[in-house]
């Protein structure tokens, strides 16, 4: 006969606390259980560990043979190396020398590794991330651009580390997937660019671009050296290449990635129209820097004067002529506003150029050839006023108020300036009229005083006149058909 001590009630679990439910502890626990079994299976084991004895071995041969790698390039490549990007590159790698062979000493532990058939994922990753930073030095400290600097180091890092993580492979594929449809070829099939694509195009194109860059720089240096080419040819051979080389640089990244160049011409329609009406000043610039230097109407080193801006040109680029002002000033002026605007060339066929001095003397003057003569000394004395053609000074007219001349001359250095050269040209001329008692005149004027009175106040200047001594005749009031006149002499207000 059964009991009830034969069927025993079924235990009951504790109940949890508010508390543990609230912090999720269960959860929190399976958590770390988690990342202790991970740890065991893929840190804790004999393979991680050597990889990361490995890893901080590498730095006891990088730190011997870093110093002694720094040395060999100073003494050896540096000096010997040009100026410009090659000796800054080679710079750059005496700075990183200890990097460089921490990088060549990890490498070799990594195929070792690979030769036994061992594990190298932390050694990967390491190398990926000593890649990175190696190369964001290189570009820092070669290209010396603050906007490149920023440009590597978002982009390296990123790529280092999703490497490093060995998810890299998953981002590209994912990349590759999301494409842009652009319609169909000739053989019907699908055309499409993928956001891999670009980003690969926009890399390749910059390291080409900076290339081609230092490529035109080098070349521009030594086209400039050349003398037997005109300074008109030698800048339309920069500005071809200034030109060419970048287009050059896109075409060869689109090639490396593998765009089909003849799916361009999907864009030949109403968005190509739309850019070149956005462009359209651009290319006039473009076009009308070609026709400068093609006619030779402009040229580095010419004296030139448009809209009010004078000074000598020093580069003539792809889309504006550079002129720099005697004020220090450079003034960058667009290709297409010499072709609608005009320009005056003080230099373009002969760098004589002739000067006017224009001055007046007094009627007094009896002896006008004389005043010629002093003239004309007075040019010659001018360091800079050339000799042929000689200085003349012409009796232009009997004005008003005094007899006006001309003083003409010519310099053949516009460059240095010409209001300094008339200055000078002034000064002795006022020496020499002064020392042969011959007056500059100044405008003289008549004043008709229709009132009179004993309260009147007289200008400063002016003759004063007693009332008192104005003939009867003469009085305001008197019979007399027209006022009284006074005449007085002064300067002009």
């Amino acid at each position: 006969m059964a009991t009830e001590s034969d069927n025993p009630e079924p235990l009951v679990e504790a109940p949890s606390s508010a508390l543990q439910e609230v912090l999720a502890v269960d959860d929190f626990r399976a958590l770390v259980e988690t990342v202790i079994v991970w740890a065991q299976e893929n840190i804790l084991t004999l393979e991680v560990g050597l990889q990361l004895s490995l890893i901080f071995a590498a730095l006891v041969p990088g730190a011997l043979f870093g110093p002694r790698l720094r040395n060999f390039i100073v003494s050896q490549l540096e000096s010997r190396a040009p100026n410009g990007v090659i000796r800054r590159a080679v710079h750059a790698f005496a700075i990183l020398a200890t990097p460089i062979a921490l990088y060549l000493t990890i490498n070799i532990f990594r195929i070792a590794l690979g030769s036994a058939a061992l594990e190298t994922g932390w050694i990967d990753a390491a190398i990926s991330l000593l890649t990175a930073w190696i190369v964001i030095r290189l570009i820092t400290l070669v290209i010396q651009s603050a906007f490149w600097s920023k440009v590597a180091f978002y982009v390296i890092w990123p790529i280092a580390a999703l490497d490093a993580f060995g998810a890299l492979d998953s981002v590209v594929e994912q990349m590759r997937l999301l494409a842009i449809p652009l319609g169909e070829d000739e053989s019907g099939n699908a055309v499409k660019i993928t956001v891999l694509d670009v980003f690969r195009t926009l890399i390749y194109f910059g390291v080409l671009f900076w290339a081609a860059n230092v490529l035109g720089k080098f070349l521009e240096s030594r086209i400039e050296s050349v003398d037997e080419l005109t300074p008109a040819l030698r800048a339309l051979i920069v500005k071809i290449l200034n030109v060419a080389l970048p287009i050059v640089a896109l075409l060869i990244a689109l090639q490396i990635v593998g765009f089909n160049l003849a799916t361009l011409a999907i864009f030949s329609g109403a968005v190509g129209l739309g850019i070149g009406l956005g462009m359209q000043r651009l290319v006039a610039n473009f076009v009308a820097g070609f026709t400068l230097i093609a006619d030779r109407s402009i040229k580095p080193t010419d004296v030139i004067e448009i809209n009010d801006t004078f000074g000598w040109v020093t580069e003539m680029q792809a889309r504006y002529v550079a002129i720099r002002t005697r004020d220090g000033t450079e003034h960058l002026i667009p290709n297409d506003s010499f072709m609608s605007e005009g320009v005056i060339n003080w230099s373009r066929s002969d760098r004589v150029i002739r000067m006017h001095a224009p001055f007046g003397i007094s009627y007094s003057t009896e002896d006008l050839r004389l005043v010629q003569k002093l003239a004309v000394e007075a040019a010659e004395q001018v360091q800079r006023v050339v000799d042929l053609p000689s200085p003349v000074c012409n009796v232009m007219e009997f004005g008003d108020n005094s007899i006006n001349l001309d003083l003409r001359f010519w310099i053949r250095d516009p460059a240095n300036g010409m209001a300094n050269v008339r200055s000078d040209v002034y000064l002795n001329l006022w020496d020499r009229l002064k020392e042969n008692g011959i007056e500059i005149p100044f405008p003289q004027r008549d004043l008709h005083i229709k009132s009179w009175g004993k309260s009147i106040e007289v200008p400063q200047g002016l003759v004063s006149v007693d009332p008192a001594e104005v003939p009867q005749a003469d009085r305001p009031g008197a019979d007399k058909r027209e006022p009284a006149t006074a005449s007085a002499t002064g300067n002009e207000a």
